[in-house]
């Protein structure tokens, strides 16, 4: 099987395939036809962008209108269906109507996270054969303009345009357009076409790992983690979501899976705690979805009240780990959360429901979602019985149909569909999956593995730890040791790493286990997502000098 044979599509065993079409977990709908059909059904439903920079408030039908005059404008500089097209836009308006409009032209979009700069962009502009790039001309500090300009002769062989919003057209040898040429624009009527097999979205990953993958997505697939997707959102309570929407906790759990509930869609660009605990009190809504950080984040803040959390009844964490004393402060507010487990290439594998115990949602990253498969196995591929650790690997109707480089395609994916993870985990007796860790967060020290997600685990429980990463960091006898990188809890005193291992000791880890350094630090490196950058703390350690460690 290929898309139009541009990227070979790994083969759905028929087994696999006819069950996900007779469970109806696959059908013959399509992003376009679903996003022309539910902006269409409540056009009185509201959209809000609270951005300081670039506000907006206004309804699924001003965004409608201006999705078809986007399509219009992209016809107009000579794209057809079935063109790439990638954007790479904050939270605000635009990067809303680029989704739509690009979802109903049956484009191939390719999301970009905002914190990728021109080096990242150029290589997945040209990797993926790009005819258009709808971008800012700048946001934060990344120069979206140089990432056409500063181009090499051959790095973006496919661009034909250059849409930027905050600046009027020019540009050489990619003619650039300003957003203005969209308002001036005939709208188009979407008349989606795609076939439900085809290739719909290109997602490169987030960035944990040196090099960006293309992560192919089919309307099938894609569809089919909107319906897991579903199953955590509360109809009728609207959350303001920080996740960008150009990844896919943005896409699908921000615009998408609200808008075929015909729910009000509230966007922040700049997730600043101060201005969300405003936000939810002026709008009425609830906060801190995603990754853990951004509940966390509120709760630690000095401003949050009984008010806020009475606006906070549940909470989907997903995306990075989510330390079990987090889930016990936000219980103790009246906050019932849930942890779920994914990733791009499979978006959603295992969930708790909001109706399981707490200490199956506290502790654990849930059971399989419906379609879903799971097994661990060891370094052979062979099972490994409940309650010991192995890799995870998973096979559903919401895993992608491979990557844009077949040879990783072939390295992670087996004849019968199912998926290698990377991620280590253990279940138990009941079907409840924790992850445990990742196949590269294990530390090395000479010789003996050591599990980084288990040190966290125990670090986390000190009141002066807010966050806490811990990496490899390079040990000239060893070969490598543990360092655990804090960021302290508000107006707390100083954390040495005597504390931490007296706590360590006092909680029982085994004292190889325990860190050798610690490196205090403001904030970690994330991705646009609120994940830890480890990639980047582990480059750190490797090249600084160790005096700003406590040793």
């Amino acid at each position: 099987m290929t898309d139009s044979g541009r990227w070979p599509v790994r083969p759905v065993p028929a087994l696999l395939r006819d069950r996900y079409l007779q469970t109806g977990a696959w059908h013959d709908d399509t992003l376009g036809a679903l996003v022309d059909r539910s902006l269409a059904a409540v056009p009185d439903a509201g959209i809000h962008i609270w951005s300081e920079s670039r506000p907006w408030h206004g309804t699924y039908a001003a965004i409608h209108a201006e999705a078809r005059r986007l399509l219009g404008a992209l016809r107009a500089a000579g794209l057809e269906r079935g063109d790439v097209v990638a954007f790479q836009l904050p939270n605000w308006r635009e990067a809303v109507v680029a989704f739509y409009a690009l979802a109903m032209g049956d484009f191939v979009l390719v999301p970009i996270v905002p914190i990728y700069g021109p080096k990242e962009v150029r290589f997945i502009l040209g990797q993926c054969g790009a005819r258009a790039y709808i971008s800012a001309d700048r946001y934060g500090h990344v120069d979206y303009l140089d990432v056409v300009d500063g181009a090499g002769p051959d790095e973006l062989p496919e661009l034909a345009v250059h849409l930027v919003v905050g600046s009027k057209g020019s540009g050489e040898p990619v003619p650039r357009l300003g957003w203005d040429v969209v308002d001036g624009s005939s709208p188009v009527a979407p008349d989606p076409r795609a076939e439900a097999d085809d290739v719909c979205v290109l997602a490169y990953t987030s960035g944990t790992t040196s090099d960006p993958k293309g992560v192919m997505h089919s309307h099938r697939t894609l569809l089919a983690e909107l319906e897991h997707m579903r199953l955590w959102i509360t109809r009728g309570s609207p959350i303001l979501m920080g996740s960008p929407v150009t990844h896919a906790t943005g896409m699908l759990g921000a615009v998408l899976a609200p808008l075929t509930l015909g729910q009000d869609i509230h966007l922040i660009d700049r997730w600043d705690p101060t201005r969300v605990l405003d936000i939810m009190v002026e709008a009425d809504i609830g906060a801190g979805t995603g990754a853990s950080v951004f509940l966390a984040s509120i709760l630690d803040h000095p401003g949050f009240t009984p008010e806020h959390a009475r606006r906070i009844p549940r909470v989907g964490l997903g995306g990075a780990p989510v330390p079990s004393v987090l889930a016990e402060r936000a219980a103790a507010q009246g906050i019932t959360i849930i942890r779920a487990y994914g990733s791009t290439e499979h978006p959603s594998i295992t969930g708790s429901s909001f109706d399981d115990p707490a200490a199956k949602r506290h502790a654990t990253d849930g059971r399989p979602l419906p379609g879903v498969d799971i097994r661990l196995v060891d370094s052979d591929g062979r099972p490994v019985p409940a309650g010991e650790p192995g890799e995870i690997w998973s096979r559903g109707p919401d895993l992608c149909v491979g990557y844009t480089d077949p040879s990783l395609t072939r390295e992670a994916f087996d004849d019968d569909g199912w998926y290698r993870t990377g991620d280590l985990g253990v279940l138990d007796d009941d079907g409840f999956v924790t992850i445990t860790d990742r196949l590269n967060d294990v530390i090395i020290r000479g010789g003996e593995n050591i599990s980084a997600a288990e040190v966290e685990q125990a670090i986390t429980a000190l009141e002066q730890v807010a966050e806490v990463a811990v990496v490899a960091a390079p040990d000239e006898r060893l070969g490598e040791h543990a360092c655990a990188v804090v960021r302290l809890a508000p107006g707390v005193h100083p954390l040495g790493l005597d504390k931490v291992t007296a706590h360590l000791e006092r909680v029982g880890l085994a004292r190889q286990k325990w860190p050798e350094a610690l490196l205090l630090v403001d904030d970690f490196p994330r991705t646009a997502t609120g994940k830890v950058r480890k990639v980047d703390l582990r480059r750190q350690l490797r090249t600084e000098s160790s005096s700003r460690w406590t040793r």
